[in-house]
């Protein structure tokens, strides 16, 4: 998010930002005086969340899958903010499954595989392609910049442990897609970055 003293007076929209490192986003937002739009799921923490940071918060239901829910939460940051500068994409699931269980004789359902690609990888592009549209209607700064897009890989992207597969191809999609895309963008003043924390997700494993 740059410099801290430019996020005064930005809109921001933050995936998975009723809990664990998408809530710590907004909190930052709102606390160096930003606007934000959490966009989580309905059954999440997102309602209150957004009640307890003030008014310049607001909470947006949403599947980052849906083409629907997602273009109601950028309609949201327009209807209530006016604009939309900053999108940061923190909502992932992971599975912690090892390819073939051979105590068990089973293998990694495919199922399971496919919906974390899905959600983090398409959830992220779904909501990377319709925030940009939104930020391709700023205003250019004085340096010709409407917005800046941000997603979550993880350290697992390049350092994948056991029974990450899924995890670590959906974050290695992520970091994949992360060029093609800035570059994509970068004609309208659109920077596309992505960060590779160091997750706290569980090890365990099921055997």
């Amino acid at each position: 998010m740059a410099n801290i003293r430019n996020l005064k007076g930005m809109v921001g929209l933050v995936t998975g930002g009723a809990s664990g490192l998408g809530k710590a986003t907004v909190e930052r937002l709102i606390k160096h005086g930003a606007s934000a739009v959490i966009l989580d799921l309905p059954s999440s923490d997102g309602q209150s969340v957004a009640a307890g940071l003030g008014e310049r918060c607001a909470f947006a239901p949403a599947d980052v899958t849906s083409e629907s829910d997602v273009l109601s939460a950028v309609g949201l940051a327009k209807e209530k903010f006016g604009r939309l500068d900053l999108t940061v994409n923190c909502a992932g699931i992971a599975v912690a499954v090892k390819t073939y269980n051979f105590k068990k004789d089973v293998p990694h359902s495919l199922e399971d595989f496919s919906r974390v690609i899905n959600v983090n990888i398409g959830g992220s592009f779904n909501v990377i392609r319709l925030a940009a549209g939104m930020m391709g209607k700023n205003e250019p700064d004085s340096d010709g910049h409407r917005g800046c897009i941000i997603n979550t890989a993880s350290i697992a992207a390049f350092d994948g442990q056991v029974g990450q597969a899924a995890y670590s191809a959906s974050k290695g999609g992520i970091v994949g897609m992360t060029l093609p895309i800035a570059r994509d963008l970068a004609p309208m003043g659109i920077r596309v970055v992505t960060i590779a924390p160091v997750d706290l997700i569980s090890s365990a494993v099921h055997n």
